[in-house]
């Protein structure tokens, strides 16, 4: 592949800062320029060696861009496109991380035409944070990274920025726009919207019983974590993704209705089949978090409530050589200790990291 002489990334924030980390040491990519609104943005990008300089100025930022990353929210990127259209050369890529694609897709493939590259991207990477101070170079390594090309994508460029998106560790998958939509209103936008809506319900709660917030255990804060997400990315989510949307949340409130006229009438063999529904699939889940990836081969370990314990772990199996994958908390007890899920590659790096653990006195067992 030939070299990208410049990459410009549009939207300094979580998405666009982290692209740019991960591109930085990209032996593919010469020059990486930022744009974002905001002086401070751009500062700290600077500060952080994410980006080689950058401008408030985004038809500046594009104008000797051989490569475009559009990661400003949704709602916005059909403005953008249409005012930097102009500024654009022949022949650059122009693609985009929004989660939505469908709408967007079709506007921003009419807008670019034909002499200008569009494709569009979706990483199923993310955070609760946001913002360039929450970026992280590493964030798209080993997660799925869809690609929506059409029937009027260039092959050539799609080949380039499939390599190029590879090179930051990331996965990728081709879909169709539509297909893609209706996938991700089912699996990450519908959940952000019962995470905030279960978050809602314990606070109008919580307003005549102060303590429901304060009881809110485990299970509660990682089932609603993702609520705490960037308010005007998912309100222009919901917008940009309205009919896929509407349609998961009427499947929704099937299922609900369901479990509330089982417990209504006390139907102990529907609520019984429902669980176990819920439980059977839930376990076919690939437990990676970032997608879709080979399985793991995992262990799981029980650990005391004292300091150090992640790290311990980790220096013992990092003095084997052994790599982890994956790692998650699955449990804390406070005083009592919990336990911690590791992921490994290969079957002999699980059986070499049970004996190592159980050689330490640690409790470890196959998952």
């Amino acid at each position: 592949m030939r070299d990208i002489a410049q990459v410009t990334v549009v939207g300094l924030g979580l998405m666009g800062g982290s692209f740019a980390l991960a591109l930085k040491d990209c032996a593919l990519v010469q020059e990486l320029v930022g744009v974002d609104l905001e002086q401070h943005n751009i500062d700290l990008a600077l500060k952080m060696h994410a980006i080689d300089w950058g401008t408030t100025d985004a038809r500046k930022g594009v104008e000797n861009a051989d490569l475009i990353i559009l990661a400003t929210p949704v709602g916005q990127m059909v403005a953008l496109a249409k005012a930097i259209e102009p500024s654009i050369k022949k022949g650059a890529i122009i693609t985009d991380v929004g989660s939505c694609k469908f709408q967007l897709v079709d506007a921003l493939e009419k807008i670019f035409g034909i002499e200008k590259h569009y494709i569009g991207g979706h990483p199923m990477a993310g955070s609760e944070q946001a913002g360039i101070a929450a970026a992280n170079r590493f964030l798209f390594e080993n997660a799925v990274y869809v690609l929506t090309p059409t029937a009027s994508t260039n092959s050539q460029a799609l080949a380039v920025l499939e390599e190029l998106i590879l090179s930051t560790g990331a996965r990728v998958l081709k879909l169709d726009p539509g297909q893609h939509d209706l996938i991700v209103a089912a699996v990450s936008h519908l959940p952000h919207l019962l995470a905030v809506n279960l978050v809602n319900t314990a606070g109008q709660l919580a307003k005549q019983e102060p303590l429901t917030l304060l009881l809110a255990a485990g299970g509660f804060r990682d089932t609603t974590r993702i609520a705490m997400g960037n308010a005007i990315m998912w309100r222009d989510i919901c917008l940009a993704n309205k009919a896929m949307l509407k349609s998961m949340l009427g499947s929704f409130k099937e299922q609900l209705a369901r479990l509330e006229q089982a417990i209504e009438q006390e139907n102990q063999a529907d609520l019984l089949e429902l669980f176990q529904n819920a439980r059977e699939l839930r376990s076919r889940i690939p437990v990676k978090a970032k997608g879709l990836l080979p399985n793991l081969f995992e262990v799981v370990v029980t650990v005391p409530d004292k300091p150090g314990m992640i790290a311990e772990i980790a220096g013992l199996l990092a003095a084997e050589s052994i790599n982890i994958t994956d790692i998650e908390i699955l449990r804390v007890r406070e005083a009592e200790g919990g336990t911690i899920r590791i992921g490994f590659t290969t079957e002999e790096e699980l059986s070499l990291a049970m004996q190592v653990l159980r050689n330490h006195n640690f409790v470890a067992r196959q998952r």
